[in-house]
């Protein structure tokens, strides 16, 4: 089964030499899983030629918010919306969330209770899930189609789901906690609040379940469902 990686944004300069750039990220987070990957920098307007050339698509976090005017965006929310009407299975990620969301209806906005960065819990569907997660953006209003299967007090839809055509997550399964800590020098200092970053780097021993949300990742490309 071959995904297609649509990379939204691009790891720090610094930190690509040691950790990749964003569409390595899940080629590693999905790695065992019989997937052939291919990259397409729509950041940079690489588009693939047709929503045909993959059997599923993956849609990446960005530094950059889904409600800007940047040249990339019409073009990908045009995207999204063909894959979802041809019924081609599509994941998003922290941007790839908002970004998907924004794209069938819904409204993406900078929360008022502001950042949520690294080890943060959810309720999914019962149970306490533990993931990275950076972002300020969330998806304030979901589309008609969605159901949250993740939430939390601080972010109401963290994961959604849209019957079998579509699965999406805020926060980062892909960042590892060595990253998230990195990325928090080079990005967050004097932007994110410095009580968080102290807190976030006070849990980066704790463990998380990327891996058990990346099954979930690949359980939806095969199989169209995240249970």
């Amino acid at each position: 089964m071959k995904i297609g990686i649509l990379q939204t944004g691009h790891s720090p300069d610094t930190l690509m030499p040691r950790y990749g750039d964003y569409g390595q990220f899940f080629e590693k987070l999905l790695t065992g899983q019989g997937f052939d990957f291919q990259t397409y920098s729509v950041v940079d307007m690489e588009f693939p030629a047709s929503i045909a050339h993959c059997d599923g698509w993956l849609i990446t976090g960005s530094k950059h918010g889904a409600y800007e005017d940047l040249p990339f965006i019409p073009p990908l929310e045009d995207m999204i919306r063909d894959i979802y009407a041809a019924a081609i299975p599509l994941v998003g990620i922290c941007f790839g969330h908002q970004i998907i969301a924004q794209a069938l209806g819904g409204k993406v906005a900078k929360f008022d209770g502001g950042w949520a960065v690294g080890r943060q819990t959810y309720d999914w569907n019962g149970e306490t899930i533990a993931l990275n997660a950076w972002h300020q953006d969330q998806v304030t209003h979901r589309p008609a189609d969605a159901q949250v299967c993740a939430t939390n007090a601080f972010c109401e839809n963290a994961a959604l789901v849209y019957g079998n055509r579509a699965f999406t997550v805020q926060a980062h399964p892909e960042f590892n906690s060595a990253f998230t800590a990195e990325l928090a020098d080079i990005r967050g200092e004097g932007v994110v609040p410095e009580p968080l970053l102290e807190n976030m780097r006070a849990n980066l021993d704790k463990p998380i379940d990327d891996t058990r949300i990346a099954l979930q990742i690949a359980r939806f490309f095969k199989e169209r469902n995240v249970a």
